[in-house]
């Protein structure tokens, strides 16, 4: 094989790598729902609506499609709202497993594509009655 046909193999690959790692990311954007069988209610007995700080209990997780490695921690607002960039690819939106607790959710597949924007809504059932 000449020196030159190597050569433009060699370009060919990375021009293809280099390419692919330059592609604009997509968006994943949705909602978190808390379903509860009461609302939350205070050392006082006083009772509140979903806050904040009830968002940040149910941590949302992003792992790569067909693997359990995190690549993403999803950061909610006070609405319980999120959206973030992420490279084009296969993925699945899951909330935080702990070792203790009564939290159910179904892990959420989802696509992204370079400059589009995919929703995925995520409904978690804390098992509160």
């Amino acid at each position: 094989m000449s020196s030159f046909l190597k050569y433009l193999i060699v370009v060919c690959i990375l021009s293809a790598v280099i390419g692919r790692a330059t592609e604009p990311p997509g968006f994943v954007e949705g909602h978190l729902k808390i379903l509860s069988g009461k609302e939350v209610e205070l050392a006082d007995g006083n009772t509140r609506a979903i806050t904040v700080e009830n968002y940040a209990q149910y941590p949302l997780i992003i792992l790569r499609e067909g693997g359990k490695k995190e690549i993403a921690r999803v950061t909610l607002d006070g609405n319980g709202n999120y959206r973030i960039a992420l490279p084009p690819g296969d993925y699945v939106l899951d909330v935080q497993r702990r070792a203790r607790g009564h939290v159910r959710a179904k892990p959420r597949r989802f696509t992204v594509v370079s400059n589009q924007t995919v929703r995925v809504d995520m409904d978690i059932d804390t098992g509160v009655r």
